[in-house]
C-alpha cells in the first residue's frame, strides 16, 4: 500500500511540476520540467539519505565516537528485526530526530545534540524506536522524495516570478504561481504524508522499545522544545518539516495543514498502548515528588542538570 501511495503521489507532483513548466515556458517548458522531474525522482531515490543528512550537516558516529548512543540504536534495530542503520548526530540545539533512506538496507537515523541533552536514556530509546518503526514501515523514502520535489516546485514558481518579470501579463501570471501554487504544493505534501504514519510509527516505536510511556514523555518534551528553539533547516525549506518526530516548525494541531498529529492526541494513543501492554498506572497518577528529591536520568542523586548519558556534549 505504501508503494502504491508513493507512486500516485509522485505522479501527482510530477504533473504539477509539468503544469508549472508549461505555464512558464509553454510546451518546451513542460518537457524540460518533465525531464527535470524524472531526473530528480531517480536522483532522490538513490540519494535520499545523503540529501537530507547534508542539509542538516549531520556527522556519522560509530561505536568509538558515540558508543552508548550507537549501541542503543543497535539493540533497538535488533529488536525491530532490521539491519543496523547508519547513525548520525546533528550539532543543533533544536531538539528533534528523523530517519531517512530508500529501504531498510540503506537507512539512516539521526538525532540532534539538543534532543540528546534534553531526554533521558529511556526517552531517547523511545524516540529512536519510533524512527526505526518508520524504517520498518518504509515511510522514509516517500517522506524524503516528497520534501525534495515539493521544494523544487516552490523554487520553480519563484523562478517564474523572476524570469517573467519583464512581461506584464507573464509577471502577473508568475506572481499568481508563486503566491498560490507554491503553498498549494506544500499543502499537497502535508496532506499526502498522511499523519497516520506518525501514529503508526508511535505504535511501532512503543512495541520496539517496550516502553510507550517513555516515548510519550519524550514527545511532550520535544514538542515544547522544538516550538521554542528554531530549526534553521525547516525555516529555510518548510517542506522538510514532515521529516521529524515532532514538527520542525512551530505549527501543530490536527488541522488539515498540519504535518503531524496533535502531540496530546499522540500521547493519549500511547497511553492506551501502555494499558493494552499491561503496564502500571501512569506517572501522573502517582503522588508527585518534590523536585529536589527527584532522581536523575542515571539513577544518581539529584545534581545540576548535565543531560543524558548519551549526550555527546555532556559534562563529566
Amino acid at each position: 500500500m505504501n508503494g502504491f501511495k508513493t507512486t500516485m503521489l509522485l505522479a501527482a507532483l510530477t504533473a504539477l511540476f509539468m503544469a508549472l513548466g508549461f505555464t512558464i515556458g509553454g510546451r518546451g517548458g513542460m518537457m524540460i520540467a518533465l525531464l527535470v522531474a524524472v531526473g530528480m525522482n531517480l536522483f532522490t531515490y538513490w540519494n535520499a539519505d545523503k540529501i537530507v543528512l547534508s542539509m542538516h550537516g549531520a556527522r556519522q558516529v560509530d561505536g568509538i565516537s558515540a558508543p552508548e548512543f550507537h549501541a542503543l540504536v543497535e539493540r533497538l534495530a535488533q529488536r525491530a528485526g532490521l539491519p543496523m542503520p547508519k547513525v548520525y548526530i546533528i550539532d543543533s540545539p533544536h531538539p528533534n530526530a528523523f530517519a531517512t533512506g530508500r529501504n531498510p538496507e540503506n537507512a539512516a537515523v539521526a538525532a540532534t545534540s539538543g534532543l540528546l541533552s534534553m531526554l533521558n536514556r529511556d526517552e531517547i530509546a523511545g524516540v529512536m524506536a519510533h524512527e526505526l518503526a518508520h524504517v520498518r514501515n518504509r515511510d522514509t523514502l516517500i517522506m524524503t522524495m516528497v520534501a525534495t520535489i515539493a521544494g523544487a516546485i516552490s523554487m520553480l514558481a519563484n523562478f517564474g516570478l523572476f524570469f517573467r518579470g519583464g512581461d506584464n501579463r507573464g509577471a502577473m501570471l508568475a506572481t499568481l504561481l508563486a503566491v498560490i501554487v507554491a503553498p498549494f504544493a506544500a499543502m499537497i505534501v502535508q496532506m499526502a504524508i498522511s499523519r497516520t504514519r506518525e501514529y503508526g510509527a508511535d505504535k511501532g516505536g512503543a512495541e520496539i522499545s517496550g516502553n510507550p510511556r517513555a516515548l510519550a514523555s519524550a514527545l511532550a518534551k520535544l514538542a515544547r522544545g522544538a516550538a521554542a528553539v528554531p530549526n534553521p533547516v525547516a525555516e529555510r525549506i518548510p517542506a522538510t518539516a514532515q521529516l521529524y518526530i515532532v514538527p520542525g516548525l512551530s505549527r501543530g494541531g490536527d488541522s488539515l495543514f498540519s504535518t503531524h498529529p496533535d502531540t496530546g492526541n499522540r500521547i493519549a494513543a500511547l497511553e492506551q498502548i501502555a494499558v493494552a501492554m499491561g503496564q502500571s498506572a501512569p506517572l501522573d497518577a502517582l503522588p508527585a515528588a518534590a523536585p529536589a528529591r527527584r532522581p536523575s536520568a542515571l539513577g544518581t542523586r539529584p545534581t545540576r542538570r548535565r543531560g543524558s548519558a548519551l549526550d555527546p556534549n555532556r559534562r563529566g
